[in-house]
C-alpha cells in the first residue's frame, strides 16, 4: 500500500530494505527502524520443468524481478534513495551456475542458457544422494546423518556426472542467494547460512572438508581451493565489498554504496525475523510455512537429532547451533491434496467469484461449520491425511516417501472438500509435532512456535497448528516477518544496530498467541496424531 503524500517520511530519517525470492516471486519491503513495513514490490517469476523430477529457473529473469520490486516498494514509500541504510536478501537455497564473465549456463536438457538454476525442490539427484549417504562420511552428521536431494552437493555430482561439459565451463556455483548478493556487490563471499547447511561447510571449524569432496566424486573442487564454491565464507549481515556497485545501484534505484549484507536462505531469514520475539531464541521453533516448510531451532549447545538438518553454527543465530527441519510440501501438499477433489473446480470457481483464495474460503467455510476454531478439527472424522507428496524431510530424511489418505467415501460435494482440507491441515500439524519430538528426544527441546510464511497467515490455520502440536503459537506483528529478517541483515550492513541479535530484539514483537486446546480437543488430538504415525509406518512397511 502506498503512503499517502502528506504522510511520507521526513528527508532524514534512515530505511531498511529487505529483498525475498522465493519459489514463485520476488518481493521486496521498505521498513523504517522500529520494524514496521512501509511499503512493498512484488513480481512473479518462472518455473519451468523438465522430465525425471527436474525443476528450474533464471537467474537473469530473478535479477530483473527484484530490480523492479525493490523500485516498486521505494516509489510507494516516497523514500529517497540515499535515505536507504542497508539492504539484506534472502533466497531459495538454489544452484545457480554462471560461466565466464557471469554468463548463465543450460543445467539441464532444455540446453537453454537462461535456464541457469537447478531449483531447491529438483529431485534429479536422488541417485547421487543414495550414494552419497551409503559413504557415511563424517560431515554427514552435520545435516541429521543424511544428505538431502534438496542440499547443493548431489546436484553438483549430478552435473559432472551428467552434464560435464557445463559443470567444466562453470566458473562459479552459487547458492542463490549468494549469487544475488556478488550481483549487487561484486563481492563473492558466501554466507556461513547458504554453505554450512546446503554445502557442508564446517562453519564450527571455519573450513571445507576436502575428504569428503574427494570421497563422493568432486575431488576437482578441492583440489582447486574450493574457487567456485566459496573461499571467502562470513556471517549474514557482514558488510560485503564497497556496497552496491553502481551498475546494481541504477539496476535497483539506489545509491551507489549502499550497504549490503551478506544474505540467507528464505526460511532462515524469517527464522531471524521471528524467534527474537518474547525472549531469547533459545527453545523458541520457527516455523516458517510456505510452498514447503522449514522449522528451525536454535541452542547454545549441539544437538545430534537424527533425520533433522544440522547441528549448524552460526547459520541463522551468531554464536549458536541451528537445527533444521521442515517438510518438503506443505502449502504445495495442501494445494495437490485440494487438487484431486470432485468439487475442486466448483470452489475454485467460488472463489474467483468472492475474490478470495481457494484456502480462504475453505477456512471460512470451515469456521462457519465449526463453534469455534479448535472444533474444526470434528469436520474431519474419519479422514486422515499423511501429507508427503514430495518426500519426507524431517526427521525421516526420506525422500522416496508418499502420501497417504484415508477415509474418502463417494461424496462429491463442498463439505466434503472442507473436510479434506481440514485433514491436510492436520496431517501437517502432526508432521511438525513428530519432529518437535523427535528434537526434545535428542536435547533440542521446544516450548513455543513462532509462525510465518504465506501458507500461515489465517487464523484457523494457527489454531489448528496449535492444537495438533499442542505448543503454544505465536505470531509476530510483522506482516511479513522473511522480509523483515532480510532487512535485519541490511540493518546490521549499514551499522543501525552492532550485530544481528540486537536487531532481532530492537525490530520482532509478538502480536497474538494461540494456545493450544485442552480437554476433548486436546484428546481427538492425540488419536488423529496417533493415526498419522500408524498410517506414516504402514506406508514405509508397503512401500
Amino acid at each position: 500500500m502506498s503512503t499517502p503524500s502528506s504522510a511520507r517520511p521526513a528527508g532524514g530519517e534512515r530505511y531498511l530494505i529487505g529483498v525475498d525470492v522465493g519459489t514463485g516471486s520476488a518481493r521486496a519491503g521498505l521498513f523504517d527502524l522500529t520494524g514496521r513495513m512501509l511499503a512493498s514490490g512484488k513480481r512473479d517469476i518462472s518455473l519451468f520443468r523438465e522430465a525425471g523430477a527436474m525443476v528450474e529457473q533464471s537467474s537473469a529473469e530473478i535479477w530483473a524481478a527484484v530490480c523492479a520490486s525493490v523500485r516498486e516498494a521505494v516509489a510507494k514509500a516516497g523514500v529517497a534513495p540515499e535515505q536507504v541504510a542497508g539492504i539484506g536478501f534472502d533466497a531459495t537455497c538454489s544452484l545457480v551456475v554462471l560461466g565466464r564473465e557471469g554468463a548463465p549456463l543450460p543445467v539441464g536438457p532444455s540446453e537453454n542458457p537462461e535456464r541457469d538454476i537447478i531449483v531447491w525442490m529438483d529431485h534429479r539427484a536422488v541417485d547421487q544422494v543414495e550414494r552419497i549417504n551409503a559413504l557415511g562420511h563424517e560431515v554427514l552428521r552435520y545435516v541429521g546423518g543424511r544428505i538431502s536431494p534438496e542440499m547443493e552437493t548431489p546436484k553438483l555430482l549430478w552435473l559432472k556426472e551428467n552434464r560435464p561439459q557445463v559443470f567444466d565451463a562453470a566458473w562459479q556455483f552459487f547458492d542463490l542467494v549468494d549469487f544475488l548478493t556478488w550481483r549487487a556487490t561484486g563481492d563473492l563471499a558466501r554466507s556461513t547460512c547458504t554453505v554450512t547447511c546446503k554445502w557442508t561447510y564446517l562453519a564450527h571449524e571455519k573450513r571445507w572438508d576436502p575428504s569428503y569432496f574427494r570421497e563422493i566424486g568432486l575431488g576437482i573442487l578441492a583440489g582447486e581451493d574450493f574457487a567456485r564454491i566459496g573461499q571467502q565464507v562470513v556471517e549474514p549481515g557482514t558488510p560485503l565489498g564497497n556496497g552496491l556497485t553502481a551498475r546494481a545501484a541504477e539496476e535497483l534505484g539506489l545509491a551507489a554504496g549502499t550497504p549490503v549484507g551478506a544474505g540467507m536462505i528464505d526460511a532462515h531469514a524469517g527464522g531471524i525475523g521471528t524467534v527474537g520475539v518474547d525472549g531469547p531464541p533459545e527453545n523458541n521453533l520457527g516455523y516458517v510455512f510456505g510452498t514447503s516448510s522449514c522449522t528451525m531451532t536454535s541452542t547454545h549447545e549441539p544437538a545430534f537429532v537424527p533425520g533433522v538438518w544440522g547441528p549448524y553454527f552460526s547459520a541463522m543465530v551468531p554464536g549458536m547451533w541451528l537445527n533444521e527441519g521442515g517438510q518438503s510440501a506443505a502449502g504445495a501438499a495442501i494445494e495437490q491434496l485440494l487438487s484431486f477433489h470432485p468439487a475442486a473446480s466448483e470452489a475454485a470457481a467460488l472463489a474467483k467469484a468472492r475474490d478470495l483464495s481457494l484456502p480462504v474460503l475453505l477456512a471460512e467455510l470451515a469456521a462457519e461449520k465449526a463453534k469455534t476454531l479448535s472444533a474444526v478439527v470434528e469436520l474431519a472424522d474419519g479422514v486422515h491425511v499423511v501429507p508427503e507428496f514430495l518426500g519426507n524431510r524431517a526427521p525421516f530424511a526420506d525422500p522416496h516417501a508418499r502420501a497417504a489418505i484415508v477415509g474418502l467415501g463417494m461424496e462429491r460435494d463442498l463439505h466434503n472438500l472442507v473436510s479434506l482440507y481440514i485433514a491436510g491441515l492436520c496431517g501437517i500439524g502432526y508432521g511438525l509435532r513428530q519432529i518437535i519430538e523427535t528434537q526434545t528426544a535428542a536435547g533440542a527441546p521446544v516450548d513455543k512456535i513462532v509462525i510465518s510464511g504465506g501458507a500461515g497467515q489465517l487464523d484457523l490455520v494457527r489454531q489448528l497448528l496449535a492444537d495438533a502440536t499442542g505448543k503454544p503459537l505465536l505470531a509476530t506483528r510483522a506482516e511479513e516477518p522473511v522480509l523483515l529478517g532480510a532487512a535485519i541483515l541490511g540493518s546490521v550492513a549499514g551499522g543501525a544496530f552492532p550485530d544481528v541479535g540486537a536487531a532481532m530484539a530492537a525490530l520482532s514483537k509478538t502480536d497474538r498467541t494461540y494456545h493450544p486446546a485442552e480437554g476433548e480437543t486436546a484428546a481427538r488430538h492425540v488419536k488423529r496424531y496417533d493415526a498419522f504415525t500408524r498410517l506414516q509406518a504402514l506406508s514405509r512397511e508397503i512401500r
